[in-house]
């Protein structure tokens, strides 16, 4: 195309040469030169176009002729994932029966108040205190409970005065010699006098 495109420019200006007085041929000339002008550039550019377009072929024959990596799970993989999950859930679900099963067995204790007797202490008669001032006498029959989370005396009192057991902090505080708010921590074990048992 380049070879016809020049031989026409050569012709041209060969003829152009012979007749260069005539202007409308000088204008034919010229307006020839620019056409063909234009012809060479616009092949110019379909040649780096198809160029363009054969690397965007060769890519695409990559592309196609590269192994895919499978990132997708198989419905066999997703069926197994499912099936792990459902076995979480169900196991998740026996470990919170058996927990809720636990705090409620525990519930039934902490409510249930237990019995104790308290034997005093007996003291030789010639290791009697000197104090001829009466003692008041301090129940014998109560209850022993556990310090749980939050646990205050006066909360404590107030709960066994709702279960019938009239006792007061100072009572609990006598019959736990050395407790006081800063000594009740969670898991102690007090006893809870019950001043109306005989």
């Amino acid at each position: 195309m380049r070879k016809i495109a020049f031989w026409l420019l050569a012709g041209t200006l060969a003829t152009g040469g012979l007749h260069a007085q005539d202007a409308a041929t000088q204008q034919q000339i010229d307006k020839l030169s620019g056409q063909l002008q234009d012809i060479v550039e616009t092949e110019a550019a379909q040649g780096k176009h198809l160029e363009a377009l054969e690397k965007d072929l060769s890519d695409l024959r990559d592309k196609i002729n590269t192994p895919v990596v499978n990132n997708f799970a198989s419905a066999d993989d997703l069926q197994k994932l499912a099936q792990q999950l459902r076995d979480i859930d169900q196991k998740r679900l026996q470990d919170r029966e058996l927990i809720l099963k636990k705090i409620e067995d525990l519930a039934k204790i902490a409510a249930e108040p237990t019995p104790l007797h308290h034997h005093a202490a007996s003291v030789p008669k010639d290791e009697a205190p000197s104090d001829p001032a009466p003692a008041e006498a301090t129940p014998q029959h109560g209850y022993e409970y556990p310090v749980q989370s939050g646990d205050t005396l006066s909360a404590i009192a107030r709960a066994y005065k709702d279960k019938g057991v009239k006792v007061t902090v100072q009572q609990i505080e006598k019959a736990n010699p050395g407790l006081t708010a800063t000594t009740l921590y969670v898991g102690k074990t007090i006893f809870i006098p019950d001043p109306n048992a005989k």
